[in-house]
């Protein structure tokens, strides 16, 4: 465990009611207390009605701590967990105009396959490439790239999910999903 005074990046998910204007309220706590969300994506979970956001912003241990409380205290979200020291699988997905003419497409193909990624539109004079993958190797993916002049790009910040078995809070929490559908 590092110094909890130490401000530094921390991943958290949520899980929350998929009904609108809980993202909202969500994104209002953060303004509210002043934090900058760094990245966030948002999405179906593997329970019906429950949708998982996965965010990252900057702050101390303590800092983040406030924060989960406080977002366990919406109406709507249904559990929040901070995964900064837990075992995780990360990943990101860019998609990336870049230039490709006749005398540099061989190139940008070259780093495509050492990257792993995929090309997955052409044109006369660009690609659209796609990367899934740890950030540091997107962004080192993406540094190569702006040698030939990326004209487009859109990026989904972390996604993250804890390895090994669901923890009892998640089955606990799909119970009550459950429970509470009218179906327990």
């Amino acid at each position: 465990m590092s110094d909890p005074t130490i401000m530094k990046q921390h991943t958290m998910i949520a899980w929350m009611e998929d009904k609108p204007g809980v993202l909202n309220r969500v994104a209002g706590l953060f303004r509210r207390r002043n934090f900058n969300i760094e990245s966030l994506a948002v999405g179906h979970s593997e329970t019906p009605g429950i949708s998982r956001m996965t965010f990252v912003a900057r702050g101390t241990d303590r800092d983040l701590r406030q924060i989960q409380t406080q977002l366990d205290k919406l109406i709507n979200v249904i559990d929040v967990q901070d995964v900064t020291y837990e075992p995780v699988v990360m990943r990101e997905l860019a998609l990336i105009k870049v230039k490709a003419s006749n005398g540099s497409r061989a190139q940008v193909m070259q780093l495509v396959d050492i990257y792993r990624a995929r090309v997955i539109d052409v044109d006369l004079d660009s690609l659209i490439i796609q990367i899934v993958g740890p950030e540091d190797r997107v962004e080192s993916f993406i540094k190569l790239l702006s040698n030939f002049g990326i004209e487009e790009m859109t990026r989904t910040g972390r996604i993250a999910m804890v390895r090994g078995p669901k923890s009892e809070k998640q089955v606990e929490v799909e119970e009550a999903v459950f429970a509470s559908n009218g179906n327990g």
